[in-house]
């Protein structure tokens, strides 16, 4: 007999772990957010807020990727605010530090410092609501980077605290010297990209009251153009929940993230106005277990156990 039950609806609101703050169950990452067109910027957060995203997730190293300098995203946003000052007010602000080309990573206390200080200058705000270590640095103490947060945090530059690319293990041992609850973790997950399951990410951030953020939620664009049989039987899987809906199937991709009891936050990275706003309808979408293990099981490409 197979379970017919739907598994809980995707939450459009929810708790940014233990910080207080309430974000929306979806985020929008800005990593291929460029270029001098300010309308056209502003056009993309603005269809980001009306589709009900709160959560904007930034970083001071997105730029050279798309041909541009280190801090190009947080400046091209810090453009936007400036042209009208209640847009800051309207979201939950969050950026990332840490990565330095070329070394590649740093979170001693006065690297981070400066990072936290320069992404502010650049966004032209003087607090964040979120600030995460965007990798591990093996060569800092997690003393060091708990003491570093704590400062900045004292010193009203940054609100929550979180983590992305951390193994549980650097997770735990942050969290043992901080003196306030990590808020997020943000890992690589996606219906192709299963490691947060199986390393055991999302349950140490279900045990720790963590909100894990999930990046490259559509597998890097795989699910949209699945090449592989793996990619197009995990794609066949999604499109039968989808139709029933009436919805893409990356607007199932994403619910199929959300249904997980973690609660995950897809961050959606388009930069189109209209499929930021398709996004949305990750919402309409439930998940019978049978069906959510469907996917997992043709990502896995084997039977489970």
């Amino acid at each position: 007999m197979t379970s017919s039950a739907f598994l809980p609806a995707p939450l459009s609101q929810r708790p940014l772990g233990q910080s207080g703050l309430t974000v929306s169950g979806l985020s929008w990452g800005m990593w291929r957010f460029k270029g001098d067109d300010l309308a056209a910027a502003r056009a993309l957060v603005d269809a980001a807020l009306e589709s009900g995203i709160t959560l904007f997730d930034t970083a001071d190293i997105y730029g050279p990727d798309n041909g541009e300098g280190f801090g190009a995203s947080e400046r091209l946003l810090g453009r936007v605010f400036a042209a009208d000052r209640g847009l800051r007010d309207r979201m939950v602000l969050a950026t990332k530090g840490g990565i330095v080309i070329g070394t590649p990573y740093d979170s001693s206390a006065d690297y981070l410092q400066f990072a936290i200080d320069a992404s502010l200058s650049r966004l032209g705000v003087d607090h964040v609501d979120l600030w995460q270590i965007h990798r591990p640095d093996i060569l800092t103490h997690p003393q060091e980077i708990a003491r570093t947060l704590e400062d900045a945090h004292k010193a009203g530059k940054i609100g929550a605290v979180g983590v992305s690319n951390f193994t549980v293990a650097q997770i735990e041992a942050l969290t043992h010297f901080l003196p306030m609850p990590l808020a997020t973790t943000q890992p690589e997950f996606s219906a192709l990209t299963l490691a947060p399951i199986v390393s055991g990410e999302l349950d140490v951030a279900m045990r720790m009251d963590m909100a894990v953020m999930a990046w490259s939620p559509l597998g890097g664009g795989r699910i949209a153009d699945p090449h592989s049989e793996r990619e197009r039987a995990v794609v066949a899987a999604l499109r039968r929940v989808a139709e029933r809906y009436g919805v893409s199937v990356t607007a199932a991709a994403l619910s199929w993230i959300m249904a997980h009891p973690a609660r995950p936050i897809p961050i959606v990275g388009s930069q189109t106005p209209a499929r930021i706003r398709e996004s949305a309808d990750a919402y309409k979408v439930r998940w019978t277990r049978a069906e959510w293990y469907a996917v997992l099981t043709a990502s896995r490409e084997e039977p489970l156990p």
